[in-house]
């Protein structure tokens, strides 16, 4: 599970990377019910308040402009921060989510990154006293960040209905993901066999936790099967929801589209993978009573 402690190698923080920035806050507050607020104050809901904790540096491409052409804010869900919106920059990018994982020091995560073969997106920086944040890609291409917490920790709400409960890895060599991530972020793993003999799953728990603070997992596909991000891994954040099949009915009635599912899966709950209107992925989860 996700929680608000963020312990070193946790998942801390996500934003959205959108080409239209009023377009994604209307979707997403249709179907999560969040509600938006702009950084510069414009109605969508109100001034943002606070730091945006990495919000805008964009999940498909680095965030080179100012804060007079940056365009973003953050998404609330019963008042209390969720994640993060920032328009793209880089012409040619994907509209995706971006997870950022809470680490002691960002810039030893970065020489770890480069010593084990990764690159560095964006380098080491400080947003104020709120934080100090980086992005990289691992090396098969499959894009993360990180968040050395100042005064903002990350989000507020996490692992409820409306909010980040999980992250994912799709990857073309899960044995490659899991040494790079265990040699930057500490993780350690267990598999499980997928039903139906679709292949391992592999858990994810940040290093010296116990098995019930696993926030994440990776899964081995074809690069024919990452065809949405040109072949290359991706990651994609998983959303907690009370009704899997009432979210992903308003996905598709505000735009958005449903890849797969809904589905049930047992010992874990209801989903479904979505994207949202500009491509970027995710996936909707309504866990079992006792998964």
């Amino acid at each position: 599970m996700i929680t608000t402690d963020f312990s070193p190698g946790s998942p801390c923080w996500l934003d959205l990377g959108a080409p239209d920035v009023p377009a994604a806050a209307a979707f997403y507050g249709a179907v999560f019910g969040w509600e938006y607020e702009s950084m510069d104050g414009d109605e969508g809901g109100g001034g943002a308040e606070g730091t945006d904790a990495g919000s805008g540096a964009d999940s498909g491409a680095e965030n080179t402009g100012t804060t007079e052409d940056f365009e973003g804010g953050m998404f609330r869900k019963d008042g209390r921060i969720v994640a993060g919106l920032g328009s793209l920059t880089e012409e040619g990018a994907r509209s995706a989510w971006m997870i950022y994982y809470s680490v002691d020091d960002a810039d030893a995560t970065t020489e770890a990154v480069v010593q084990g073969g990764g690159t560095v997106r964006v380098p080491p920086r400080d947003l104020d006293e709120w934080g100090r944040m980086a992005q990289y890609s691992d090396p098969l291409g499959g894009q993360f960040a990180v968040w050395q917490p100042g005064s903002n920790k990350g989000a507020e709400l996490v692992d409820e209905p409306g909010s980040l409960s999980w992250t994912e890895l799709y990857t073309s060599d899960a044995a490659a993901a899991r040494e790079f991530y265990a040699s930057v972020l500490g993780w350690w793993y267990s598999d499980m066999e997928m039903p139906g003999g679709e292949g391992t799953y592999t858990l994810i728990t940040p290093s010296g936790l116990p098995a019930e603070r696993m926030h994440g997992g990776l899964l081995e596909l074809s690069p024919d099967d990452l065809a949405l991000a040109g072949g290359r891994p991706y990651w994609h954040p998983v959303f907690a929801v009370t009704d899997c099949d009432a979210t992903a009915a308003a996905v598709t009635a505000n735009g958005g589209s449903v890849q797969m599912g809904p589905a049930d899966v047992p010992g874990v709950g209801r989903l479904a993978v979505c994207l949202d209107p500009a491509n970027a992925d995710f996936v909707v989860l309504a866990p079992e009573a006792n998964g």
